[in-house]
């Protein structure tokens, strides 16, 4: 049966070129948006945690009031905490980077050309961030990281965004284009006590109660971000000057201890970890992956798999005319051989299975061929170093399709397409197998 289905689809073959055809453009556009979503997911999970890592330790209550009072929602004794999550024996091998920050807001200030601005500030580790910027899971790097060019040991240095920089008139020493002249004019070099170069200086002003504490700040790079709210106020500096602007003279506490594991996949099982060991040492400590820490993650995930569920849907439902419309016209010019057919003998079920036959080797000459087509394109476009600037970046980006660990995509494209191809077959089929034997022979 399969031998006189295969001769029958090759009967006209123009006309089930076409239909092969629309099958295969519909599994390439499917393979090809699929392919974008994942690796649009991928990179925007690696941004993320590159940055945020995957884990975050807060005091209770931090994430919801914390943000407003930072001296009651700080982390007391926090090497402590550390120390504990470094020596589990069930943590350990799952985690790559722990580090402390600070999360800090205040005014940052230029007296040299008479301008402020309020600031949000991030007191970091900086050789912790710069091996958290190195977490590759995917390979998506090869090797080539952006680090924060920022030493442990320089506590007054920093970086700030791009804008703040226009904003506090430091464009000529930050190297800053498209800047106003007079943002310019009067910015210059300062020294400290003993004379020695240090950039440009602005002053920080912050504190978590009581007395405003007041720190001089020198900004080696401005900044990028992607988005202009973070690049009007953003500060990044060392964690023991963010402790000094936000504490004072009180104790030294951080606002979130950061984790970034080795794998995403043991994600689950070190947040369960992390919960059972904070409740059986009584700290009274929460922790938030980075799916909550960076919401629109979900919301653009959410996005796209809509956009793909709508895509599928209009190209099955283009599948399924098409399908349908050549096997129609396949069964009324071979009216009289299905009434031959059924003169010996054959009976309707024989019919049936034999249209439904033909209507599925036509998915699976249209799907397996779009495949081929996808590997293709796929190939061409990622040799073809195109750019474009996907939300949250700062700077154009290699569009780049992902072509790793797709075997459940493309097997899944392929199936749907094949099923939806002898779905779309039944109709014609059971119209052909209904067929009156008398009708079918006479027929002209």
């Amino acid at each position: 049966m399969f031998k006189i289905a295969f001769r029958n689809v090759l009967r006209n073959g123009r006309r089930s070129f076409m239909t092969a055809s629309a099958i295969a453009v519909g599994a390439t556009a499917l393979i090809l948006f699929g392919e974008y979503n994942g690796m649009a997911m991928v990179g925007m999970q690696t941004g993320i945690i590159r940055s945020a890592g995957h884990l975050a330790v807060f005091q209770k209550g931090y994430f919801e009031f914390g943000s407003a009072q930072p001296l009651a929602y700080g982390i007391n004794d926090y090497t402590k905490v550390m120390g504990i999550l470094k020596s589990d024996p069930v943590l350990k091998p799952m985690l790559r980077v722990v580090t402390p920050g600070v999360s800090l807001g205040g005014i940052a200030g230029n007296a040299t050309v008479d301008r402020s601005k309020t600031f949000f500030g991030q007191g970091i580790v900086p050789s912790d961030r710069d091996k958290m910027a190195t977490w590759d899971e995917y390979k998506l790097n090869n090797g080539n990281f952006h680090t924060s060019g920022l030493k442990d040991g320089d506590l007054d240095h920093g970086i700030i965004g791009r804008s703040l920089a226009r904003i506090l008139g430091l464009c000529k020493p930050l190297k800053v284009k498209d800047c106003p002249v007079e943002a310019t004019a009067k910015s210059g070099f300062l020294t400290d006590a003993v004379g020695a170069a240090k950039g440009p200086r602005i002053d920080l002003l912050g504190s978590a109660g009581g007395a405003p504490n007041i720190v001089a700040f020198y900004p080696t790079e401005a900044r990028g971000l992607g988005a202009r709210e973070l690049e009007d106020s953003y500060v990044e500096m060392n964690l023991p000057l963010a402790q000094q602007l936000l504490y004072g003279g009180g104790e030294k506490k951080v606002t979130s201890i950061t984790l970034q594991l080795q794998r995403s996949e043991d994600m689950e099982a070190a947040r369960a970890r992390l919960e059972s060991q904070f409740a059986s040492q009584h700290l009274n400590l929460e922790v938030r992956d980075y799916r909550e820490l960076q919401p629109s993650f979900l919301q653009i995930m959410n996005f796209l798999n809509v956009i793909f569920a709508f895509l599928t849907v209009v190209l099955g439902i283009i599948v399924l005319f098409t399908t349908a419309n050549t096997m129609g016209m396949s069964i009324m010019e071979r009216t009289n051989e299905i009434g031959t057919a059924r003169a010996m003998g054959v009976r309707r079920n024989g019919i049936r299975s034999q249209f439904l036959l033909e209507g599925a080797i036509l998915g699976v000459l249209g799907a397996t061929s779009g495949l081929l087509l996808s590997a293709i394109v796929t190939t061409l476009i990622n040799h073809a170093d195109i750019k474009y600037t996907p939300p949250g970046d700062a700077s154009p980006v290699s569009l780049t399709l992902l072509t790793h660990g797709t075997g459940g995509l493309l097997t899944t494209i392929w199936i749907v397409l094949v099923i939806m191809a002898t779905l779309a077959s039944i109709i014609p089929a059971n119209r052909a197998a209904r067929m009156k034997v008398v009708d079918a022979l006479r027929h002209v």
